[in-house]
Order: structure tokens, then sequence, then C-alpha cells
């Protein structure tokens, strides 16, 4: 039989001209493609208008110059390896082992009904500032003989969270739980079948915090802008969890009543809802301008004054309870509101701050913006070449 000259396409690419003798068995003809594109022959797949090129003979499989052959394969260095360690899925590993894969935080278990405290524990451990000073309370601690509630919850708190960073895997919150119990016992209530009853996370983290600021001090940073300011701090929590309201009372049946001023001081804020209230901001808004009763001196009797509150100092760390309980006179019970709300990932409380706060915070909002402004036109710039680059193709 004559020699042929012939094209091969593999993948992307075109061979022109190849020399195929028919004399020869098909195996020589695919030690020239191995020599063109390092495929094994035994990996390669020469196909001709549906038939497929054997390694011995040529069959039905009819040649003439300039014909296109197909061959399919891949080198031996693109064909994946298999895995030295074997694979391990998702849904095949346990708690712990997933928890420490994904960098989970150890959860911390429920010891019945007690998820109250395990929120409240867990939300506080995400502050690196009073890690610290746990740590701080601990080292410098000494022992009398009584220790008093105050110093069992912060000796009890630094305990679990060492406990915390020492594993990933669930931790029983015995100790704590059993402190709490013992400084007030209205948590350690069991209902009629002997389980503990439901409790409300912001009461347990009003006492906990209570406890917290009675022993922790506040942290002495020389090199801080507001070390002047931090040394009228004696409680780290008053340091970084509280915050100041600039008051102004207004006399609504005394036009003639001046207004007073003062000053308050808060751990946390509270999300007023209503059936107005859709988003957190506007239930905070709430809770600055609201009208109460109380003694009137130049009416001398109860009147009715508007509060406008302001905040003059923002805490490091700002708290915001969402108040889902109100009193039902008729049935004599708390009743909670299950609507929902709805609040963004960053807050944004500026219009809620004094006109002096606002100054001091203008700098660096224009700053914030700046950089936001200039990721959103990084991304509509983006968004704008893959759009040209489609309508090219």
């Amino acid at each position: 039989m004559p020699l042929y000259k012939v094209k091969v396409k593999w993948g992307k690419e075109t061979f022109n001209d190849v020399e195929v003798d028919t004399d020869e068995i098909p195996m020589v003809f695919k030690a020239q493609l191995f020599a063109l594109t390092g495929v094994q022959p035994d990996r390669q797949k020469v196909m001709l208008k549906g038939s497929t090129l054997k390694d011995e003979e040529w069959g039905n499989i009819k040649l003439k110059d300039g014909l296109m052959m197909l061959m399919m394969g891949s080198k031996e260095e693109d064909v994946p390896k298999e895995p030295v360690q074997k694979t391990v899925f998702m849904e095949d590993l346990t708690e712990n082992e997933l928890a420490s894969a994904l960098d989970l935080p150890p959860g911390l278990t429920n010891l019945g009904n007690t998820c109250y405290m395990n929120a409240t524990v867990q939300c506080l451990r995400t502050v690196p500032e009073l890690r610290e000073s746990l740590k701080n309370f601990q080292r410098d601690f000494k022992a009398d003989r009584t220790i008093t509630s105050s110093q069992s919850i912060t000796l009890g708190l630094y305990d679990l969270y060492d406990r915390m960073d020492s594993t990933s895997s669930e931790i029983p919150p015995l100790g704590l739980l059993q402190i709490l119990h013992l400084a007030f016992p209205r948590f350690a209530e069991k209902s009629e079948q002997g389980v503990y009853m439901q409790q409300d996370a912001n009461e347990c983290w009003t006492e906990i915090v209570r406890m917290l600021q009675q022993k922790l001090p506040a942290f002495k940073d020389e090199n801080s802008s507001e070390s002047k300011a931090s040394t009228s701090f004696t409680s780290f929590i008053d340091q970084y969890f509280g915050g100041t309201l600039d008051v102004v009372l207004k006399c609504n049946e005394a036009d003639s009543e001046l207004e007073t001023y003062s000053k308050e001081s808060f751990l946390q804020l509270s999300c007023f809802i209503s059936q107005d209230v859709k988003y957190m901001h506007s239930g905070l808004k709430l809770r600055m301008q609201e009208t109460i009763t109380k003694n009137s001196p130049s009416l001398n009797r109860d009147a009715q004054y508007t509060k406008t509150s302001k905040i003059s100092r923002l805490p490091a760390y700002l708290t915001i309870q969402f108040v889902r309980f109100f009193y039902k006179e008729k049935e004599s019970i708390n009743a909670k509101i299950l609507k929902d709300i709805k609040f963004t990932m960053g807050l944004d409380v500026y219009d809620l701050c004094s006109t002096e706060l606002q100054q001091k915070l203008t700098p660096m909002r224009t700053k914030f913006k700046e950089i936001e402004d200039k990721k959103l036109l990084e991304a509509q710039d983006i968004k704008k070449s893959k759009r040209d680059r489609k309508s090219v193709v």
C-alpha cells in the first residue's frame, strides 16, 4: 500500500503532512503521534469518520492525502494524580472535626434552657480588650477569706474563656452556671418538671456586666490620644462599654418653665419596637425623643415632659437591646413581641449624636466616604470592562 500524508487534529493543535505507511502496523503511526504530542500510544484514541484506529490492523479505514484525522488523549503529566492523602468530605466529619477544620469558636453545651447565658458568654468573648482585662485580674487576684459574687463571676468567666481557648470542642459551662445561680437565684428557677426555666439574655448580660464593672479596672494607655480622658474611668466596663447622653427636658404644659440640661450614662441603648418600627435605627430614634411624666416645680404637680437625648460619648462597643417584652395589664403577664426588625451589618448613629460629637466624627467619616467611593468606582470600572469584552466577542 502507498505512503500517505494526512492531517491530525489534537485539541487546539493541528499537525500537517504526517506520514502514514500503511504497510506498517498502526502502532508505528501512533508512535509518530507520541513524538509529536507526548501522548503515550495506549492513551491515544485516533478516529476517522466514526471509526477508531486499532493497534495491530487498519481494518476498514481508507486513507488518502490531506485527510483529517482526530486524536484524543492527554499527556501523563496532565492527568491528575491520585492524592497522597485521602480526600475527606465535610459530610463525613464529626462536629468537633468540622469546627476545627473551619476554625469555628468552641460551642457551649445547653444545660437545659441555658442558651441565654451561652449567648451572653459568646457575645462578650468577641471583645479582645475584655479577654486581656480578665487575664490581668486573674494574675493579680489574691484570695481573701470570703469571695464576693462579683469576684466569683469574674474568675468563672476567665476560667471558661481559658478552657475555650484550648479546644475547638463543645464545652459544658457548668462552673459558670453554678456561680450565676448562687449570685442570682432567679436564674436557678425550675419548672414543675424539674427543668431550668427560660430566662432573658439581656438580664443575664446586665448582671454579668455589672459584676465585671465592679472588679475590672480601666486600662491606662499613655500612648492613646484619649489617655487624659481615660484617666477619669475607674472601670473597664465604663471605659469600653459606657456612653454618655446629653439630655434636655422641656415641660409641655408650661412654656415659661425653663428647659433643664443633664447628662446620663448608659451601658446599652434600647430599640423600642412598635407597629411603625421596621428597622433598628428607627427604634433607636424613638428612644432619643420620648414623653415622660414627672413633677413640675412651676405647676407644683405632675406634668408631661418631652425628653430629648443626644449621644455625647460613643463607647468602643455599643450594646443594643431589642425591647421585645411589654406588660399586658388585662392578663397581668409579660408578652413577647415577635416582629422581625431589620438592621445592617454597619450601624451609623451619626444623626443620634450631639453637635459636638458630630464635629469630632466628621473628619474620619469623610475619609471613610472617600474609601467607599473609591471602591465603588473600581467595582463599576470592572463591571464596565466585562460588558465591553462581551460586546466585542
